[in-house]
């Protein structure tokens, strides 16, 4: 497994220039200039990515992310939980989801259950008990160091990582499981962290102080349910509170002053998931960037000509076409960024 990663990061550092350039970026003449590593800072906004928008790629490892991050021609990324906890050696959880799906799926529907079916349900609850220890008792002995490392390797290759995702700042998390999470964030270099926003005003009060306590911000992240005031209460509880906006789940749930909301509270912003989605009354759609409702143009603008520092964060989540792969489809959303900002 050592000499894998050994090579794996010798191959990732080879490809973000040091041998040779990507296909795709010997065909876009705007960023030959940065041949040896990628640069998506485009004239004074950051873009990045969620490493989320990788998902549908085959190898999910920190490696391979950082791979997939470079070939996109990015330097900066709000990196997800899982290949940087799986780097630094997390617990895997012992549960076959597959076998186990259809049996929940049919629990939630409220049909009745064989008693195989009973059986197999009262094995995974012990199963998952027994592994919320496992990965807690992970998480407060882990240590920095691992995370340490991979952002190392990152920086190396020209990455930087704003933001870390997670799944460890739910109600059910002990503190010492929130202290984990925004320890290791610090270690990546991120300055926050990012989650949905709980309903529960207790939770945003504690995220917010423990915040304060670990000198790590909270960025809070929406779906349809974002308006101009969804998220006054937690910045009102905490300095250390803040808005992990998406742009495009603020034009799909029908909203119409986005820009009013990112000129007035631009200060509590710290990261904006940037995607095209339609409104309600277009059926609240995925598309192609330039093919929405989303004005991508005029929010990367506004953000320069403004000066606002938090980054624009791509978020690949409309369907993937035939022959490409999400690689490809982020390769565009940045030149998309690129011609916005000329």
């Amino acid at each position: 497994m050592n000499n894998r990663r050994e090579f794996l990061v010798k191959s990732t550092l080879s490809a973000a220039g040091l041998l040779a350039a990507p296909t795709w970026l010997k065909a876009a003449p705007s960023i030959i200039s940065s041949l040896q590593k990628p640069n998506s800072m485009i004239n004074g906004v950051q873009v990045g990515c969620i490493t989320y928008s990788f998902r549908s790629m085959p190898d999910q490892s920190a490696e391979a992310t950082l791979q997939y991050v470079i070939d996109s021609g990015l330097s900066a990324i709000e990196l997800m939980g899982d290949p940087a906890e799986s780097f630094a050696g997390k617990p895997v959880n012992p549960m076959n989801w597959t076998e186990m799906r259809p049996v929940f799926e049919k629990q939630k529907k409220g049909e009745e259950l064989s008693d195989n079916e009973k059986a197999q349900l009262a094995e995974a609850k012990a199963q998952g008990e027994a592994f919320d220890v496992e990965l807690s008792n992970w998480k407060q002995n882990v240590g920095i160091a691992p995370f340490e490392k991979l952002r190392k390797m990152y920086k190396q290759a020209g990455v930087t990582i704003y933001a870390f995702k997670p799944n460890t700042f739910n109600k059910n998390n002990s503190d010492a499981d929130i202290a984990y999470g925004m320890k290791s964030a610090k270690a990546l270099g991120a300055s926050h962290v990012t989650l949905e926003l709980p309903t529960d005003s207790a939770q945003t009060l504690r995220l917010g102080k423990l915040g304060e306590k670990y000198g790590m911000a909270v960025g809070y992240h929406g779906h349809t349910q974002e308006t101009y005031s969804f998220w006054d209460e937690a910045i009102w509880q905490s300095q250390k509170n803040g808005m992990n906006l998406d742009a495009g789940h603020y034009i799909a749930a029908g909203n119409t002053d986005l820009m009013k909301l990112i000129e007035e509270k631009h200060d509590h912003i710290l990261s904006m998931h940037t995607k095209d989605r339609t409104t309600p009354a277009e059926g609240q759609k995925n598309l192609v960037w330039g093919e929405g409702d989303t004005p991508i143009k005029e929010l990367l603008t506004t953000i320069q000509k403004n000066k606002y520092k938090f980054p624009a964060t791509i978020e690949l989540e409309y369907d993937i076409p035939q022959g490409s792969d999400a690689v490809k489809e982020v390769q565009k959303c940045v030149e998309f960024c690129r011609k916005s900002l000329a």
